[in-house]
């Protein structure tokens, strides 16, 4: 059972405790399920339509899209017209500076008539779990006078500007959508709650892979044998 606070709260607030072990409150559910849906949708077109896979799974996916597209949260149309001109812009621009100190970046991708920002967070490292690449190990930096190829090397690091310098894109997330919002987007969707929605959005996206390698559109090898499902028919 989810907790009384995330009932009763006004907005569900991100990394809190959802009632469900190991699951915590998603910060944007409405925006990454229109990005793994579109995602999906754009995977599946490369699928023959004839496919029965690629039938129910489209036919599933538009139906929850459609469900969450009509959840609009408020101050949405406002954000919005904010963040069309600011990705419009320039869209490498937009990519190079939304870079930040912590290695976090966003990108902007494009499917059908949408363009969602993608953002990606880079993990610190132990550098002691990382695998040698084969590079030769040429020690500390050398110090003193230097040769004249040297010395222009030096000055052209020189002239490197750290990213904390350069300009930065401050961009801003897609309002929240209300505690009510979720809980009837959850009804209307009835898989559980909002975030487990998010978890099965994202492992069909990654069985499409699988169901790709594996043609699942093409006959079998060996043909079913005639009779073997009508056990399944109903009978009248």
């Amino acid at each position: 059972m989810r907790q009384t606070t995330r009932l009763l709260a006004k907005y569900l607030e991100a990394g809190q405790p959802t009632g469900l072990t190991g699951l915590w409150t998603h910060a944007t559910p409405r925006s990454t399920l229109l990005y793994l849906y579109s995602s999906t949708l754009d995977r599946l077109s490369k699928i023959p339509e004839s496919s029965l896979y690629r039938q129910s799974v489209e036919a599933t996916t538009k139906h929850r899209m459609s469900i969450v597209e009509a959840a609009i949260p408020p101050g949405y149309d406002e954000w919005a017209k904010r963040a069309k001109e600011l990705v419009g812009q320039d869209k490498e621009k937009f990519r190079v500076n939304s870079g930040r100190i912590d290695g976090s970046e966003a990108r902007t991708v494009k499917l059908g008539d949408r363009v969602f920002v993608v953002g990606h967070r880079h993990e610190g490292k132990d550098i002691r779990e990382e695998e040698w690449d084969g590079e030769e190990n040429e020690g500390p930096a050398l110090e003193g006078a230097r040769t004249p190829a040297e010395r222009a090397d030096q000055a052209f690091l020189g002239d490197k500007k750290p990213l904390a310098e350069h300009e930065k894109v401050q961009w801003e997330d897609e309002p929240q959508l209300t505690a009510d919002q979720v809980h009837e987007l959850e009804h209307k969707i009835g898989a559980g709650l909002i975030e487990e929605v998010i978890q099965v959005a994202e492992g069909e996206l990654e069985l499409i892979d699988t169901m790709e390698k594996s043609k699942v559109w093409e006959d079998l090898e060996d043909p079913v044998p005639e009779g073997q499902w009508t056990y399944f028919e109903r009978r009248t």
